[in-house]
This record gives structure tokens, sequence and C-alpha cells, in this order.
């Protein structure tokens, strides 16, 4: 046998490892399907099927054995799915729980609510001066409805920190004002 056979011969022996895109081409739809049966949320599925495949383009040696990347896959849809859902559950109370507390300051009726109103404005516009950045930036692009994702871009930051940044910003915020407000 030359040289060649023997190439031609160990090469179709040897296992077919495919490609980033060809992966991506057999299994993207049904990671898809399971982050949609998890989350019952369409663009959130998106947002999950690609952090997966980001993982699995990151870590290409995560799993070598052809027939175990289909598992790998699905385990780490469930993953990221739980991860996003929980943060999502964790914004929304703190969410929820800012908009009690915003509320109950502004339920104070007053003869001259024009005045107070301008007062409040001014307070509050104090109060978010004191904050520091990012923070403050944060906290206000939150206010104007922007997502974590879009906030992190925006400011050059990692998305993982915005939650936080927002929260501590909050819990500022009310403590800067209720302390100028006195």
């Amino acid at each position: 046998m030359t040289d060649s056979e023997s190439d031609v011969v160990s090469a179709t022996q040897a296992p077919f490892q495919p490609n980033f895109e060809e992966i991506f081409a057999m299994h993207h739809r049904i990671v898809y399907r399971y982050a949609c049966a998890l989350t019952r949320d369409g663009a959130l599925a998106e947002d999950i099927v690609q952090e997966v495949f980001i993982r699995l383009y990151k870590n290409p040696g995560a799993t070598r054995n052809e027939e175990m990347l289909r598992a790998w896959l699905l385990r780490v849809t469930a993953n990221v799915a739980q991860n996003m859902l929980r943060g999502r559950r964790r914004a929304t109370a703190r969410d929820e729980t800012f908009v009690v507390l915003s509320s109950q300051m502004t339920e104070n009726p007053q003869p001259d609510e024009a005045l107070l109103r301008e007062a409040e404005i001014s307070s509050a516009r104090q109060a978010l001066n004191q904050i520091r950045e990012p923070i403050r930036s944060c906290l206000l692009l939150k206010h104007e409805g922007l997502s974590h994702r879009e906030i992190a871009k925006a400011l050059g930051i990692k998305e993982t920190s915005v939650g936080s940044m927002i929260a501590r910003g909050r819990r500022e915020f009310i403590r800067l004002y209720e302390k100028i407000a006195r």
C-alpha cells in the first residue's frame, strides 16, 4: 500500500468532526424548541439559543463525542434558561418594589399640588445627582425602558453587572430622596 492509499484509508476511518456551522444547522431547531418549551417566550428562547451556541463556540472541546453533543446542548439550554428566568423574576420583583415605594411617596395630596410636584422633582434630581456613575446611568436607562443587554452595551459594562447596579441605584436613590425630602 502506498502512502497516498494509506492516507485515504485513514481519512475514511477517522471519525467525522462537524464544524461549528454544521453543528448549529443540525441542532439549532431542537435547542430553540426546548428553550421555548422551558420559557414559553419566543424572544427569550432566541436569547437562550444564542447564549448556548456562544458557549459552544467558546468551548469547542466541551464534548468531543458527537453522540453526547446533543445532550450537552440541551443541558446547557436548561441551565441558561433557568438562569435567565431567575434573573427575570428578580428584576420583576425589584421593579415592583420600586414602583410601590415610588407611588407611596407621591400619594400625599397637598393644596398646592403644582408647587409640591415641582419640589418633588427638584428633590429627585438632587438625589439622582448624588448617585455615582455608572449606577446613575443604569438607573436612568432602565427607567427609559432599556433592557439589561442594551444598558450594558450603551455603557460598556458587563451585562451581568447591570441588574445589581440598578438595584443599588434604587436603594441609594430612595435613601437620598428620603434624606433630602426631610
